[in-house]
């Protein structure tokens, strides 16, 4: 019997390989544009990642006993947003970022407006590809397309990083920093979740709930964790430089909190993530395991 670990492992390979081998398909059929654009779009999107996101969709879809098959296109179009803000990100007019996944950020690695485009094509082709997912009916894709740019827009990501670059040199009280991150990271990550249980056509209310709990915890303690390695991670594992929150004077969880304090919170949200699913039986156990690797990387 395989342990919580091991059965962890092998479904994040598996989904890596998957997902991967999807990004692939469709980056090589976008076509007939820029090489130097797709390069850098290819760049940004196979070029590493945990694929976090895309594996918490087709976990969701199998708590809710449906097959993955249908989520693997909603899960890649989580990818391409991903990608594309982390693009955006690393921009010399937002965190002017030279480093992400061990490697050249994208405008480093090719230059500064090749990169915006890049980003602005992967966010559209997320869309495009989600309006014709094959496998669901057209309420269901209008639910996720609906989802997903909630998420990623002014009232999810988009808004959570205009008000972390509002924030950087300011004092910051607790209620305000998970304000930030409820949006800018919390946001995708509870769009993931939940467009893998959107694939089940009988999936309940009280389910869907559950899960929304789930993934809203999940996404706060993901930050926190990612403040915790930039102040005790190494460069060469994390793959960005470390230090670079503290050294931007951005507010974070440890600055709040301290170290221990942070770590003490940290624990409260895994709980609070894991107790959420207590109305799930073993089809959410990926989902628990999900959550535990989440407060224990290390990159």
């Amino acid at each position: 019997m395989s342990t919580p670990n091991t059965r962890l492992t092998i479904f994040l390979q598996q989904c890596r390989n998957r997902i991967d081998a999807e990004l692939e398909r469709q980056l090589s059929a976008s076509g007939n544009g820029s090489d130097r654009l797709e390069q850098a779009m290819r760049y940004s999107v196979l070029g590493g990642g945990k694929r976090i996101r895309p594996a918490l969709c087709l976990a969701a879809a199998t708590a809710v006993g449906q097959s993955q098959d249908n989520a693997v296109i909603p899960a890649c179009t989580l990818e391409l947003i991903h990608a594309y803000s982390l693009i955006h990100d690393d921009l010399p007019a937002m965190d002017d970022d030279e480093l992400r996944r061990g490697r050249a950020t994208t405008h480093i690695a090719f230059d500064e407006a090749t990169a915006i485009l890049a980003g602005d094509a992967l966010q559209t082709m997320a869309f495009g590809l989600l309006a014709e997912a094959p496998g669901l009916d057209g309420q269901v894709r209008l639910a996720m397309i609906t989802e997903l740019a909630s998420a990623s827009g002014h009232r999810g990501m988009v808004g959570g990083q205009a008000i972390d670059l509002e924030s950087v040199g300011k004092s910051l009280i607790i209620d305000q920093l998970e304000r930030m991150h409820r949006h800018k990271t919390g946001a995708l990550i509870a769009a993931s979740v939940r467009m893998g249980a959107l694939t089940a056509t009988k999936v309940s209310d009280d389910q869907l709930a559950a899960l929304t709990l789930y993934s809203q915890t999940l996404g706060l303690a993901f930050q926190v964790q990612d403040d915790l390695l930039d102040i005790e991670g190494d460069t060469t594992v994390i793959g960005k430089p470390q230090g670079s929150d503290l050294a931007r004077a951005k507010p974070t969880y440890p600055s709040l909190l301290g170290t221990a304090g942070a770590r003490d919170y940290l624990s409260q949200l895994l709980h609070s993530s894991l107790s959420s699913l207590d109305g799930f039986g073993k089809e959410a156990d990926i989902l628990r395991d999900m959550a535990g690797y989440v407060v224990a990387r290390t990159h």
